[in-house]
């Protein structure tokens, strides 16, 4: 599925929920629906830098050159920001990977006005390493 239409998707579900603290509730159950990394993986260089939380990531090219990528964190919300991410990033090219930016993302789904600037710097940072993992 193309990042637009799992945007689109995404948005549909964030969208159910009027009051901002509905769609914090929305983005910790879905943290808490990510499987969770193991010790190994949790390391320096799987880090995200700039994250207030504790934040992993990690990226693996398959064969059709797409990408897979498994995500984690010691905080709920940002572990469902980071599944946002999984979403709509697993199963895409690098070219389509590339061509979006995190503010982006955070619009297209409802919520760049609840998120608040620490948070989206972490985000930011996020989708600056899954990035940088797939040039």
């Amino acid at each position: 599925m193309s990042i637009k239409k799992e945007l689109s998707n995404l948005n549909e579900i964030f969208n159910l929920f009027e009051d901002p603290k509905e769609k914090f509730v929305q983005l910790m159950d879905m943290g808490k629906e990510s499987k969770q990394m193991s010790k190994t993986e949790k390391v320096d260089k799987n880090k995200i830098t700039g994250c207030t939380s504790q934040a992993w990531v990690i990226g693996k090219k398959s064969e059709d050159n797409t990408y897979t990528f498994k995500t984690d964190s010691d905080a709920l919300i940002v572990k469902g920001l980071l599944i946002i991410l999984e979403t709509i990033f697993n199963g895409q090219s690098s070219k389509e990977i590339l061509a979006i930016k995190s503010h982006d993302i955070l619009i297209a789904i409802g919520l760049d006005k609840i998120i608040t600037s620490q948070r989206t710097n972490g985000f930011s940072n996020a989708v600056i390493k899954i990035q940088k993992i797939v040039k």
